[in-house]
């Protein structure tokens, strides 16, 4: 994928001030892990690094981000309050900061949301970037590297990795008539778990969705439309 930003990039979304990497951008990093736990969570650590480990008070990053996780838009007037709605829809939340990461982007955060009763919680570990104008990338997803934007129809498999897998949803997108645009896959090793997220042009029916999940070797299928996260 091209990392050319055309005019309406540069200019940035309608938003919800001072910053659009350190407030918008935030705010659809949120959006993303909220979508990818596939509901509102009940807990959340987010860890702040490097530059926005420095200013992610002063520039609202934390309000951006709990905004996000509670599904607000860039240009939402609540993402001023969005730390006391947080509160008060039930969510418990600390944050982090790490000022000398220097493996990683000066604009990264990482977003860890459980919910249900210990032992038996439903987790996600997402890894965002802002990258300027309210731009994103999210580079891992619980522990696997990936680099996706949410700005396309986006589908993540996690699965065991078998031989055939890529090619099997592959032929999948394309019974659906989907052209594929990128691809990301990692594993943990040989013959164990595995990571496949495509982006695509168009978006896939609920058939093919479920067909995926029927497969016995794949864990789980998230599919996050092309909802142009604002």
């Amino acid at each position: 994928m091209s990392d050319r930003s055309s005019i309406f990039d540069m200019i940035g979304p309608v938003m919800i001030g001072p910053s659009s990497s350190h407030t918008a951008g935030v705010v659809r990093i949120g959006r993303v892990a909220r979508r990818l736990h596939d509901k509102q969570p009940e807990r959340a650590t987010i860890t702040f690094y490097n530059s926005f480990a420095r200013t992610y008070e002063g520039h609202g990053s934390n309000r951006a981000i709990m905004a996000g996780l509670l599904d607000f838009g860039t240009d939402d007037e609540r993402i001023r309050t969005a730390l006391d709605l947080a509160q008060e829809a039930g969510i418990e939340f600390k944050f982090k900061a790490v000022t000398n990461a220097s493996a990683l982007h000066p604009n990264t955060v990482r977003v860890k949301l459980s919910s249900g009763p210990e032992g038996e919680e439903e987790k996600v570990d997402v890894v965002g970037v802002s990258r300027g104008g309210g731009l994103i990338s999210i580079v891992e997803l619980d522990g696997f590297r990936c680099n996706f934007t949410a700005q396309r129809h986006t589908l993540v498999v996690q699965a065991d990795d078998v031989k055939g897998s890529i090619a099997f949803v592959a032929n999948m997108l394309a019974n659906d008539d989907c052209n594929i645009a990128t691809m990301t896959v990692d594993r943990r090793a040989r013959n164990q778990k595995a990571r496949l997220v495509f982006e695509m042009d168009s978006e896939i029916t609920d058939l093919t969705v479920q067909y995926m999940e029927s497969r016995n070797w794949i864990d789980r299928v998230v599919y996050l439309p092309n909802i142009q996260i604002q």
